[in-house]
């Protein structure tokens, strides 16, 4: 028996209310060649046809640069060879990465009261490291500082114990290992030792949970991609100036294992350490320090590394130069199972799927381009490589990015991290995904079920050490990054550690990942089809004005102070209503246009496919400041800057609130002269967004 696909209509959500025909294809019928229907997703999306795949990736050495790398990068060549593609390529760079020095490991000591080292505390997990930490030794009293964020930093210093000159020991969670080496940095802290508490993982008798003796690999570099040459890309480095990352540490930092921090905390004096601080090791009660002298060396060193990203592209029909990209990480320190292992199975399920529908006469109007990255681990690497190395053709033809990684990290919950852009046509297609593990209940209804609002259950901003987030906040593209976790605490125990293995993600789902995993690719898919398919781009242009209308909530608490010094925020006010004006006009052009006028169309398309780009700050250089998007990224020219640095009026001028998120320099206060700056730069790249979604220079309204 034969099948074949009829599609059925479904209705355009994201940038106009009425029904469209652009053939955005949900749910179909497929239909049998004796004439019988049966209703069926769009295409059998069967990832668990690549579990054994995934679990051979999963105990290769995958490290970036690695022999098991490099052959590994050939059979996923080998593998997108034999689909019908249109173009097969890889692209290597050359990249500086840092490795452990197996002749001079990093160490860690007693020191005794005249600082000199007394013995040892055996490292359980010798090759566990932080790439990109300062390298050399540092020397000081230990303190414990929660999760080390700025705001636990500033707490303790209120506790009457100083971080300036200790060595501070942190928890796994809440930011990730750059941030919380940054905050340390800002505070004058002379190292950080990173160690994952069990009170931070789930719970209960059928919980697993991590080894006591493991510890936790991340990377420190606050930024993404290679940091020895920030903003460009990585070609032969030698025909340039050397400049670095002004996001790389200057103090060293080393994971330890739990076992390690229970011998630490047992040494330190000082306060209790509050309630909320307390964790769930041998330790009781839990104090803040100072401790006893500790002497931490790190001797890790720089490899210029060649890394290679591997693509397929299927061409599309009508917008072929109008890119909708999909990709996952294919590097891991250690298994990676759920890290990269998933994610390249599901995206190799993907090509399998849309080749058979090319096959079977399926072709797109735009573009697909899937891609394996290389160097994931060390901060999105191979991507933001590529984005720099691409960026002036990328900002005008890549419409979205949907990243596959960490997508399978339990089964409980459903997390969209993205751009505001894809929120209703997220909605809109988990109401046509079924939920993996609630029978007869779509993703929409699980999600719901507890929370009528599923917009806050599902929806989060992209962190940092996605590699969705450079699409957004460097490159302009809006991206998303699915995650299926679990119902309470973080999700998997075992991300970056040795113990990351196929054996342990199947236990930690009950043997339920080839369920969870056929559910995300199904909703990729469903993206895919509707990103490359439809007439008109379902991304939701209207959804920016609501956002800068939350961040104006923020920043109205501090008019009365601003008002004081002859200060206001009405120009911002002004370009959000001609951002929201541009936008309902656009939105009335499209409705009253004719949709078979591809010209239009066309022209419509570009408009919205921009929309992202229009947020990455123009006065800015993208050297110095990589991260231009208004919203996302970092910098003066950001909401969040200004919101920090207004917040000072408050503060007196107090601490380092801002000093990771927004580079407020502590001590300084408020500034006038800065206000004025930073509110120009906010104010003139909003409008210019205003001015871009109008359309041509004679439809601009220039009364602003």
């Amino acid at each position: 028996m034969s099948w074949e696909r009829t599609p059925t209509r479904a209705h355009c959500t994201g940038v106009t209310s009425r029904p469209c025909s652009c053939s955005s294809w949900g749910r179909g019928i497929w239909r049998t060649s004796s004439g019988a229907q049966k209703s069926q997703p769009l295409s059998p999306f069967a990832p668990q046809s690549h579990l054994s795949l995934r679990r051979q990736t999963s105990l290769r050495q995958r490290m970036a640069g690695s022999a098991g790398m490099a052959a590994l990068a050939q059979d996923i060549r080998e593998a997108l060879l034999h689909q019908q593609l249109d173009h097969v390529w890889m692209d290597t760079h050359y990249v500086g990465l840092q490795f452990p020095d197996p002749d001079h490991p990093n160490t860690l000591h007693w020191v005794n009261a005249s600082g000199r080292p007394e013995e040892q505390l055996p490292l359980e997990d010798p090759d566990v490291y932080c790439p990109y930490s300062a390298t050399g030794n540092a020397t000081g009293e230990l303190v414990y500082a929660h999760y080390g964020r700025s705001e636990d930093l500033q707490d303790l210093r209120a506790r009457g114990v100083e971080p300036t000159g200790r060595l501070l020991l942190v928890r796994l969670g809440m930011i990730n290992f750059a941030q919380k080496v940054a905050s340390a940095q800002d505070f004058g802290a002379r190292g950080v030792l990173i160690y994952p508490d069990p009170a931070d993982f789930s719970q209960g008798p059928h919980k697993i949970s991590l080894s006591s003796y493991r510890a936790v690999y991340g990377h420190v570099h606050l930024g993404t991609g290679d940091p020895y040459t920030p903003g460009f890309p990585s070609f032969n480095q030698t025909q340039f100036p050397p400049v670095q990352s002004s996001g790389l540490p200057s103090i060293p930092a080393q994971p330890i294992s739990a076992d390690i921090a229970s011998l630490l905390l047992r040494k330190l004096e000082g306060p209790v350490a509050p309630q909320e601080w307390q964790g769930h090791l041998p330790v009781s009660p839990y104090r803040l320090g100072p401790g006893p002298g500790l002497h931490l060396g790190v001797n890790n060193h720089r490899a210029s590394t060649p890394i290679s990203n591997i693509f397929g592209c299927i061409e599309g029909r009508s917008e072929p130069d109008h890119y909708v990209v999909i990709g996952a990480q294919r590097d891991a320190w250690g298994p990676g199972a759920a890290k990269s292992a998933v994610g390249t199975a599901i995206l190799l399920e993907l090509v399998r799927t849309f080749s058979s529908m090319v096959s079977n006469g399926f072709r797109p109007r735009r573009s697909l381009l899937f891609i394996s990255w290389d160097g994931g681990d060390f901060g999105s690497v191979g991507s933001t490589e590529w984005l720099e190395g691409y960026l002036s053709v990328l900002h005008l033809k890549a419409v979205v990015y949907v990243s596959l990684d960490n997508a399978v990290l339990g089964d409980d919950k459903f997390h969209a991290k993205t751009s505001p852009l894809l929120i209703s046509l997220i909605e809109n297609i988990l109401k046509q995904v079924d939920s993996p593990n609630r029978s007869g209940q779509t993703l929409y209804e699980q999600v719901v079920f507890n929370n009528h609002s599923w917009e806050a259950e599902v929806i989060r901003p992209l962190p940092m050490d996605s590699s969705a987030y450079s699409f957004t906040a460097f490159a302009g593209v809006p991206a998303v990054e699915f995650s299926f976790t679990e119902q309470d605490g973080p999700a998997y125990p075992f991300l970056h550690t040795k113990e990351d293995t196929y054996e342990n993600l199947h236990r930690v789902l009950r043997g339920r990942l080839p369920a969870v995993a056929q559910a995300v690719a199904q909703l990729a898919g469903q993206l895919l089809i509707r990103l490359s398919h439809d007439h008109l781009l379902p991304l939701d242009f209207g959804r920016y004005g609501d956002v800068v209308l939350r961040h104006i909530g923020s920043l109205n608490e501090f008019s009365g102070d601003l008002k004081a010094r002859g200060l206001t925020l009405q120009w911002v006010y002004s370009a959000r209503g001609d951002y929201i004006r541009a936008a309902e006009k656009l939105r009335k052009e499209i409705y009253s246009s004719e949709e078979s006028d591809e010209r239009l169309t066309r022209m419509y398309n570009v408009r919205i496919m921009r929309v992202e780009f229009y947020f990455l700050s123009q006065y800015v250089s993208p050297a110095d400041s990589p991260f231009r998007h208004i919203f996302l990224g970092r910098g003066d020219h950001t909401l969040g800057a200004l919101l920090d640095h207004v917040r000072l009026l408050r503060s007196g001028g107090s601490g380092a609130l801002g000093a990771v998120s927004s580079q407020v320099v502590p001590g300084l206060g408020f500034q006038e002269s800065r206000f004025r700056r930073q509110l120009a730069l906010l104010t003139w790249t909003l409008q210019g967004a205003a001015n871009a979604l109008s359309g041509d220079v004679w439809n601009i309204d220039n009364n602003f």
